[in-house]
């Protein structure tokens, strides 16, 4: 989403979290010159408390934004929670949901999320560069297209007469032509997720990474990110008192061909439904013991 697409008066406020992907954040810092302010929820033991985004909204807050499960520490937020407090302060939802789109059902509807976006190159296994924008309907006449052109336009087959008409629906928000080897291939990706199902998805993620939290723990790391189901996800920080993260991320690529990454000062494992039992455990056993 173009955080410019919305009018915006002086005195206005966003409100997020101090832990977002830059990509959802800097859209919304770039409004500071216009005299929006960004206020941040403090990320607390790996969680971002929602009573912390809801205290932080008041009668100027215009946006929430949020990631549906946060990229360094995999906490998932219940966004069916924020989104009924949103609509009844008549605040937008905003949802950056490209770490839990492919693992976690997301129904835009019932969580009265307002706009919701992802790539498709994480959890739903499709080539970069090629992804979801939705925008609730009701809301398409306020979201203004920032980047415009013909293939937003209303009858946009029609390269002779230039009507200058925005698409009645989501199309609006095209600009060009399309990635077609991308858009196919994240089709191809969406269906193969639907035809294995997302609630499955789910669970064996779960399973996997509380098979690899309770295994790191016994080797004397410290989890940090939340084992409560309802903020569990399919992202696992740990962290390490005594090793520097950096050279076990990368004795584990080297030696032993594990891709793990270190995000905010902790390792991040973020193991898939295609990922097995074996492989867990042999992360955990290649981890330097404490």
């Amino acid at each position: 989403m173009d955080a410019n697409g919305l009018s915006w008066q002086s005195g206005d406020n966003v409100v997020t979290s101090n832990v977002e992907f830059p990509a959802n954040m800097y859209p919304w810092l770039a409004l500071r010159e216009r005299g929006v302010q960004v206020r941040m929820a403090l990320e607390e033991d790996g969680r971002v408390p929602l009573e912390r985004l809801i205290e932080l909204i008041d009668s100027r807050t215009r946006v929430v934004t949020i990631s549906s499960v946060q990229f360094a520490s995999g906490f998932r937020t219940d966004l069916a929670t924020l989104g009924e407090y949103c609509q009844s302060k008549g605040v937008l939802l905003c949802v950056d949901a490209i770490q839990s789109l492919g693992v976690f059902p997301i129904d835009v509807k019932a969580m009265n999320i307002d706009f919701m976006a992802a790539d498709g190159h994480k959890w739903l296994c499709a080539p970069e560069g090629a992804g979801v924008f939705y925008v609730r309907k009701e809301l398409q006449g306020h979201l203004r297209p920032t980047t415009i052109g013909w293939i937003s336009m209303k009858n946009a087959y029609d390269f002779g007469k230039y009507q200058f008409e925005f698409a009645e629906s989501a199309k609006r928000y095209d600009s060009g032509s399309y990635n077609l080897a991308g858009v196919y291939g994240l089709g191809g990706a969406i269906e193969l997720i639907l035809e294995i199902g997302v609630e499955e998805i789910a669970q064996r993620v779960l399973d996997l990474t509380e098979r690899l939290a309770v295994g790191v723990r016994e080797k004397g790391y410290r989890v940090l990110s939340s084992r409560n189901p309802s903020e569990a996800s399919g992202i696992l920080a740990f962290f390490s008192d005594l090793h520097n993260h950096e050279e076990i991320q990368q004795h584990l690529q080297a030696e032993h061909r594990i891709a793990i990454a270190v995000r905010g000062g902790r390792l991040r494992a973020s193991p898939y439904c295609y990922n097995t039992e074996r492989e867990i455990d042999q992360l955990i056993s290649a981890l330097p013991k404490h």
